[in-house]
C-alpha cells in the first residue's frame, strides 16, 4: 500500500452487499493521488458495487473507504467526486450547455464559455449544439456532454463506468487523450472499462475484480508479465481462471 499522504482513495477490507447479502468480501487496495486507475471485470463482479460504496451510496457492512483521508460517508467528501455512469441520460428538456452548468452548479462552482468551447473542440463536439436540447443528441454526442461535464465539475476524483461507450474509434482516441491530459493536471481517476485494450493504454494500475474478489492489482504491464500474455484481455482471462501464482497480488 502506498503511503497515507499519497493516496486519493484508500479502501481497507470492504465488505458491501444488498440486504444481508454479500457483494463484495473484504476488498482492499489504494489509488494513489494523480494516477489514472483501472478496475476491470466481468458484468456483476461488484465493480458498481463499489463504486457506489466509494461514492458515499452504500454503506459498508464492514471495512471502509477515505478519500484523502476522509469517510466516505461524509457529505463534504462529495465536492471532491464527479461521476459519470454507464447508463449516462441527461435530461431530455435541458440544452447541453444548460446542462454543463447544471452539474457545475451542484459542486457550486461556474464553467466559461470558452472552457465549455474548449472542452468540445477536444472531443470533436461542435460547440454550436451545446444550444439544442439534449434529446436531440446522438447516443455519441450525450457520452461526450457526459465526459465534459464530468471534468468541468473541477473534482480532483474523476470517475468514469464505461466511459467509451457509444463513441467511434477517432472520439474513444480523443478521450484517451483527454484522460492523458488530466493526469498532466494532477486529477486522480478511477475508470471501468471492457476494452481491455484502452485499459493497458491509459492506466497506470489496474485492478481485477471477480465474483466479489480483488485477484490482482498492479501495473498492467506487470499483469500480462506474470501471466506470460501479451495482450491485457487474455491475462484477465486467466485471472478468473483462477491462475493460483497471482491471486492476491498487490503492487
Amino acid at each position: 500500500m502506498a503511503d497515507i499522504s499519497e493516496v486519493a482513495v484508500h479502501i481497507s477490507n470492504l465488505v458491501a452487499g444488498y440486504g444481508g447479502g454479500r457483494v463484495l468480501h473484504e476488498i482492499s487496495f489504494d489509488v494513489r493521488s494523480g494516477e489514472t486507475y483501472g478496475l476491470i471485470g466481468l458484468n456483476g463482479a461488484g465493480k458498481t458495487t463499489l463504486v457506489k460504496t466509494i461514492l458515499g451510496l452504500k454503506t459498508p457492512m464492514a471495512g471502509e473507504i477515505t478519500v484523502f483521508g476522509r469517510s466516505s460517508q461524509g457529505a463534504d467528501v462529495r465536492y471532491d467526486i464527479s461521476y459519470l455512469p454507464e447508463r449516462f441520460d441527461p435530461p431530455w428538456f435541458l440544452k447541453g450547455g444548460e446542462f454543463i452548468d447544471f452539474t457545475a452548479s451542484l459542486y457550486k462552482r461556474k464553467v466559461s464559455q470558452d472552457d465549455k468551447v474548449r472542452f468540445c473542440e477536444s472531443l470533436a463536439l461542435d460547440p454550436q449544439v451545446l444550444g439544442n436540447r439534449v434529446q436531440t443528441y446522438s447516443k455519441g454526442m450525450r457520452q461526450k456532454l457526459g465526459l465534459i461535464a464530468t471534468v468541468l465539475t473541477g473534482c480532483e476524483v474523476l470517475i468514469f463506468d464505461e466511459p467509451m461507450s457509444g463513441l467511434d474509434p477517432l472520439a474513444r482516441s480523443l478521450v484517451k487523450s483527454m484522460f492523458l491530459s488530466l493526469k498532466e493536471q494532477g486529477k486522480t481517476v478511477l475508470l471501468s472499462s471492457h476494452i481491455l485494450s484502452d485499459m493497458d493504454e491509459i492506466c497506470d494500475r489496474v485492478s481485477v475484480i471477480h465474483a466479489g474478489n480483488r485477484l490482482f492489482s498492479g501495473r498492467p504491464a506487470q499483469m500480462k508479465e506474470d501471466l506470460g500474455e501479451g495482450s491485457l484481455e487474455k491475462a484477465f482471462l486467466k485471472i478468473i481462471a483462477k491462475e493460483p501464482s497471482v491471486l492476491g497480488k498487490v503492487a
